[in-house]
């Protein structure tokens, strides 16, 4: 049997090395120009809109926003009250390639601030990411699980255009329902979001609102809304305020020890 000569190792050229060395080169950790990315899930009735539209509110500082529509206008039921004014782009079909176009216009029209309407609708609704992937199987012989080879990029690239907005994001998720028994009484609880499942690892801050409007924080790098419970949150001071904190906040170096004479 013929044995391959052992494998020689040759050094690459000096200049490829340096340009190696500068491409992974690390710098001092810092928030500077973060842009908050926050999600908001909750059955229907737990207060998601308001609650969203304070938020932006919160962090527009006072300027008006976008939102992005797919609830039937429900937003706009409530423009001007609290002094919370935006702008409405209605989608009635939730492809969610259009929903990058809609991030990308509301970029250039300068909003400091998107609030999405919810994004549940461009997973399971009309031309959504469900839909996309039932139509993509045709061309697999109507193999559905290949048909994710055409609805995974649709979906990574919408949540790349949230997490690229060079602004705040808000979106709301519908929330699974299901009822149980809490004391021999049925109770309606929300379970996981409408949406692919492990959505809120993307987000910054993910909380969760029940019917009775209380909203829990389930995740948070935010230090200050960590585990935090809020029955009846006003979204301006409660979310937006302590996000807005925390954004501008930069850890201070410390100051290097002068040395002491021997």
């Amino acid at each position: 049997m013929t044995q391959l000569p052992p494998p020689v190792r040759t050094g690459r050229p000096a200049a490829e090395q340096n340009g190696n060395a500068e491409q992974f080169a690390f710098r001092p950790a810092s928030k500077a120009g973060r842009k908050a990315r926050l999600s908001i899930q909750g059955m229907s009735g737990s207060g998601k809109t308001w609650t969203g539209l304070g938020i932006c509110h919160g962090l527009s500082e006072g300027r008006k926003f976008a939102v992005i529509d797919t609830e039937k206008g429900a937003a706009s039921l409530y423009a001007g009250i609290g002094g919370i004014q935006f702008d409405t782009l209605a989608m009635d079909r939730y492809d969610p390639r259009d929903l990058a176009r809609a991030l990308e216009a509301a970029a250039q029209a300068g909003y400091p601030t998107v609030f999405v309407d919810s994004l549940s609708h461009f997973w399971k609704g009309t031309d959504g990411t469900l839909e996309q992937v039932e139509k993509a199987k045709a061309k697999y012989g109507g193999n559905k699980f290949a048909g994710w080879k055409d609805g995974t990029p649709m979906q990574n690239d919408m949540v790349a255009a949230i997490l690229a907005y060079p602004g705040h994001v808000v979106a709301s998720m519908r929330s699974y329902t299901e009822w149980v028994l809490e004391n021999g009484k049925p109770q309606r609880v929300g379970m996981r979001p409408e949406q692919r499942k492990g959505i809120e690892y993307e987000f910054d801050v993910a909380v969760s609102m029940d019917i009775d409007n209380t909203l829990e924080v389930l995740k948070s790098r935010c230090p200050a809304l960590n585990r935090k419970v809020i029955p009846r949150p006003q979204g301006a001071r409660d979310i937006a305020g302590p996000l807005l904190a925390w954004l501008n906040t930069n850890p201070q170096p410390e100051a290097e020890a002068e040395p002491t004479e021997q």
